[in-house]
């Protein structure tokens, strides 16, 4: 089966602020975070189910794989894997995070 990413806007904003913050100390690993968040979510049009049930949810559908020392949250649905947050893996992950 194929399948596309899709990003919500929460994802966007989650890599902005994780490469803005990082690039405060340095813009060129701040640069191979950001690339390795992107390649792995490129991963997942191969291998969606892959990644981990998140355990916070119990739901088959939402999933992680890591990436550095951050969380990428995503649900697959049918053809469609929606990244649906980045989350810096000491931070709690709740339904405001």
């Amino acid at each position: 089966m194929a399948y596309r990413i899709v990003w919500s806007s929460k994802a966007v904003e989650d890599v902005d602020a994780i490469a803005t913050y990082i690039a405060r100390d340095s813009p060129s690993y701040a640069a191979a975070v950001v690339q390795k968040i992107i390649d792995t979510t490129r991963y997942l049009l191969e291998c969606p189910m892959a990644g981990s049930i998140v355990p916070e949810f119990s739901d088959p559908t939402i999933r992680e794989k890591s990436a550095y020392t951050y969380r990428i949250i995503y649900r697959v649905q049918e053809d469609v894997v929606t990244i649906a947050a980045i989350i810096h893996t000491k931070r709690l992950l709740g339904l405001n995070s």
